[in-house]
């Protein structure tokens, strides 16, 4: 197969952004991405906006920030409700954040994401704490937290190479009612095995607390550089999950598909996969920012968002208070 290199990342050279944290009264311009579909959301939003309409100089509004990103992934040219925002906040879960990201891909803006969901380890605002929250923000005190990103090209002898960007991951898989997909793995062209297996997923570190961890892969700390490789029910026991350096080029290529076998971007896009096609994945060159708190611990923060206490419904943590530095020290603001 033809070797069409187009990294953005590590073989065509970094180009990487020192993402800063805004500063106190540089954010002017704010766009709002809500999901109007929850009735939380729709109760907030008037609050919120005439709030931020009261703080900075520009307020534009989007209820569905599905159809947003629908929008601005078929043509990302298309007219936006706020051009060159200095801050996106986004009302909704994790989905919501990931369909933001998603549009606004091209060109990255600081995003705050304000949870509505159930788990929201890609918002890290509760919903009855988004003033404070913004204020915060807008007083140059939030913490940014990159986001590594995955870039890959879908190769098929007879095509031109198709370009997806994901921000938790990439995955091949069988369709639910076909047999296993075999899979092979290479990195940077070296052989490292082929999977008999459900489906094969790609993870970046914020994509390791999703479908790869309740496929039995690891946990990666966000602020982490690398992929995580983790197969989806693997005929062979001794398959196991791996981390990988962040500056490899991952080939994922389909050997045998018993029926349809599909490609997932972050659970969205899914592109259909034929024997012999293969999946280039590399590290995107552009970290995605994303706005977490000062002085926010992360360990809590997991043990909360994955029921570690026992149980999902609220309550007090059930571990002691064990002593912590006080800020700043390493991890503050990270968002597990």
């Amino acid at each position: 197969m033809a070797d069409t290199d187009a990294r953005s990342g590590a073989a065509a050279g970094r180009a990487d952004i020192a993402w800063t944290a805004p500063a106190a009264g540089s954010i002017q311009r704010v766009l709002v991405l809500a999901d109007g579909s929850k009735k939380e959301v729709g109760e907030t939003l008037p609050r919120l906006c005439a709030w931020l309409e009261e703080n900075v100089s520009d307020v534009a509004v989007d209820q569905d920030v599905r159809a947003f990103c629908t929008a601005r992934e078929g043509d990302p040219a298309a007219p936006s409700p706020c051009e060159s925002p200095d801050l996106a906040v986004v009302l909704g879960g994790d989905g919501s954040v990931l369909s933001a990201v998603r549009a606004l891909g091209e060109a990255p803006v600081p995003m705050l994401g304000i949870n509505f969901g159930r788990v929201g380890f890609l918002a890290p605002v509760e919903a009855h704490d988004w003033e404070r929250a913004l204020r915060i923000v807008l007083d140059g005190g939030a913490v940014v937290e990159p986001r590594m990103r995955l870039e890959a090209q879908v190769r098929r002898r007879s095509r031109p190479p198709r370009r997806v960007v994901a921000l938790n991951d990439l995955v091949v898989t069988r369709g639910a009612t076909h047999p296993m997909v075999s899979v092979a793995l290479l990195v940077e062209g070296q052989w490292v095995s082929e999977y008999r297996a459900d489906g094969l997923i790609v993870a970046s570190p914020s994509g390791s607390t999703a479908y790869s961890l309740a496929a039995g892969g690891p946990i990666l700390a966000p602020s982490m550089q690398g992929f995580v490789v983790t197969p989806i029910s693997a005929h062979a026991l001794s398959h196991r999950p791996l981390v990988l350096h962040p500056d490899r080029e991952l080939i994922v290529r389909v050997e045998k598909a018993g029926g349809l076998t599909t490609l997932a971007v972050d659970g969205h896009g899914f592109h259909p996969l034929e024997e012999e096609d293969e999946v280039a994945i590399w590290r995107h060159s552009v970290a995605y920012p994303l706005l977490a708190l000062p002085g926010i611990d992360p360990w809590q923060r997991l043990r909360h968002r994955l029921g570690w206490r026992g149980s999902f419904t609220d309550g007090a943590d059930i571990e002691p208070n064990h002593f912590a530095p006080d800020p700043p020290y390493p991890g503050q603001g990270e968002v597990l």
